[in-house]
């Protein structure tokens, strides 16, 4: 058995719900808008929020800060190739900045991208190339109550029948995502890897994997894939990666460290022109964007994430998580993903109609209520998509124990309990870019 002890603590303090009804109307009910400070329990993402281990702040301190060729990318470039398989790696500041360095050198305009589902910032990317961001999840995505095994999966059938609209020129990039955060963080299946895999080189494109929680996306692979049930969690990330031609990391999720990513491929041609690009928006190859002490962190990091006893809690947690919003009479997006529980706004506050985006007023509510900040992935991130309204509530890894989480259920429960006199939203201002418009519009209640 494989637990934790703590090594340092930060204090937390819940403001009174005066104060917490002034935060919330200063921020124009957008909760990115919020101090951390005046937050207890912040569920707004798990992206860089979590706790290093010793062995990660260990190598902080000897962390080589040398412009070029520091010994910190040589640790990070060995760890890649071990736990993910790849020889080349371009470092970025973060996930984003990855995407930029390789959708930026792969698309063109009046391209078409078709993925699982495209998270905010792939989709924005790819729209700033001039292309089109096109969504294949299965079906059963948009089910919060399918019990399915691989609910992320990519749709080859709709994969196919985009090609057809659009001829296979115009698809230069096939993108799997693992696991799918924007359809509840659901996993992957290897299988569906290999199809996919297919399906790209059938049309000559590069196949790419985001592979932000590819650790978590092998532990769900493990548990119900039945070919996998006896393979390691670290040789089913290596052969399920294997299948692309590249990846683009978020170092920020399992890679476990606060700031970090990077694109990784064995494809000489392409590791060239990413690197130059990265060059101009990144930084030099050896340091990307990030001190050489994060770097060094990131390579100890992506080791731990495919270690089982750390997974395998992390997973589990989730999943406890899920149960305790469940017992407290929450709507759940069923089964939980690996990283977050998803709230079925739609179902919560079903007296809302979508227009006054139900999802935005459960995550005004819950912070109203409890001081829990989540996020919407509904119709307020994801505008002119078909997409359930969903909240969701990420967790940090090895940041809050259970006390935390029954008090996000307590939270749940009470605002539910008064579900009638929540009231819809409706934008006041919103960016010209409604890829991102969430974070940063304001809102305001609808009605007197």
């Amino acid at each position: 058995m494989v637990g934790y002890k703590t090594k340092m603590v930060e204090r937390i303090s819940l403001p009174a719900r005066e104060q917490r009804e002034r935060n919330l109307e200063e921020a124009g009910y957008n909760v990115f808008n919020l101090s951390s400070d005046d937050v207890f329990v912040d569920l707004l993402t798990d992206s860089g929020t979590g706790a290093m281990s010793d062995r990660q702040w260990a190598a902080l301190m000897s962390g080589d800060e040398a412009y070029a060729g520091a010994r910190s990318f040589d640790e990070l470039e060995s760890a890649v190739a071990d736990v993910m398989g790849f020889d080349h790696v371009v470092p970025a500041h973060q996930g984003r900045g990855a995407e930029n360095v390789l959708y930026g050198t792969l698309l063109s305009e009046g391209d078409v991208v078709p993925n699982n589902t495209h998270f905010d910032t792939t989709r924005a990317h790819v729209a700033n190339q001039g292309a089109e961001p096109a969504d294949c999840p299965v079906a059963v995505a948009h089910d919060p109550s399918a019990s399915e095994p691989f609910k992320g999966n990519f749709s080859l059938e709709r994969g196919r029948e985009l090609v057809d609209e659009v001829g296979p020129d115009r698809v230069p990039v096939v993108i799997q995502t693992v696991t799918n955060n924007s359809a509840a963080g659901q996993p992957v299946s290897v299988e569906n890897t290999r199809r996919v895999r297919e399906f790209a080189d059938e049309i000559d494109a590069t196949f790419v994997i985001d592979a932000c929680r590819f650790a978590e996306n092998a532990y769900f692979v493990q548990q119900r894939e039945e070919e996998f049930a006896d393979a390691s969690i670290a040789d089913i990330a290596h052969e399920q990666l294997g299948y692309a031609d590249a990846v683009v990391m978020s170092g920020k999720k399992d890679g476990l460290v606060n700031v970090g990513g990077f694109v990784a491929t064995d494809d000489a041609d392409l590791f060239e022109q990413c690197k130059q690009r990265a060059i101009l928006y990144e930084g030099f190859p050896t340091y990307g964007g990030m001190a050489g002490r994060d770097v060094a962190a990131l390579a100890v990091g992506l080791r731990e994430a495919v270690e089982r006893e750390y997974v395998a809690d992390r997973v589990e947690g989730v999943r406890e998580f899920g149960e305790l919003l469940a017992e407290a009479g929450a709507p759940i997006y069923e089964p939980p993903g690996g990283h977050a529980v998803y709230l079925d706004a739609g179902a919560a506050l079903s007296h809302l109609p979508d227009e006054t985006f139900p999802g935005q007023a459960l995550v005004c509510e819950l912070y109203r209520e409890g001081g829990v900040r989540g996020v919407e992935l509904g119709s307020f991130a994801f505008p002119d998509t078909d997409r359930p309204e969903l909240v969701r509530l990420a967790v940090p890894r090895r940041t809050y124990h259970r006390e935390h989480f029954e008090h996000v259920a307590e939270t749940v429960e009470t605002v539910l309990e008064k579900r009638e006199d929540v009231r819809g939203l409706e934008l006041a201002s919103e960016p010209e870019m409604p890829e991102i418009r969430h974070f940063t519009a304001e809102l305001e209640p609808v009605g007197p």
